[in-house]
């Protein structure tokens, strides 16, 4: 059975968030079912690593690319200004906590939490 990890990032910080891509996309080469949901202070990647100048832009466009990023927080994105970057790359928002994604939804559905 393919193990199954959800990745949530909630960092902001630009090397913590470029960690959590990391890992991401290791466990991804290792044959895990990995994902990544972008919460908290960690939307405002979603924009800055669309310059691809910065540190890690490459590995979030590989993310993307790969379907790797399951969802943004609909939320925080909106708190945080990032609401129309994640809709315009065409990001899944998730919104059924409250307006947030449900770490229990992942969990119910097989999923390990790793949070960043």
């Amino acid at each position: 059975m393919t193990r199954k990890v959800a990745i949530f990032a909630f960092n902001g910080d630009p090397m913590c968030f470029g960690h959590a891509l990391l890992n991401l996309m290791d466990m991804r080469e290792r044959g895990y079912e990995a994902i990544m949901v972008i919460e908290g202070t960690a939307t405002k990647q979603v924009r800055e690593l669309m310059d691809e100048g910065k540190p890690f832009a490459d590995l979030y466009a590989l993310a993307k690319k790969e379907g790797a990023i399951d969802c943004v927080c609909q939320g925080c994105s909106s708190k945080m200004g990032t609401l129309e970057d994640a809709k315009g790359q065409g990001l899944k928002l998730c919104k059924e906590l409250k307006g947030h994604p449900s770490v229990a939804r992942y969990l119910e559905a097989g999923y390990e939490i790793l949070i960043f």
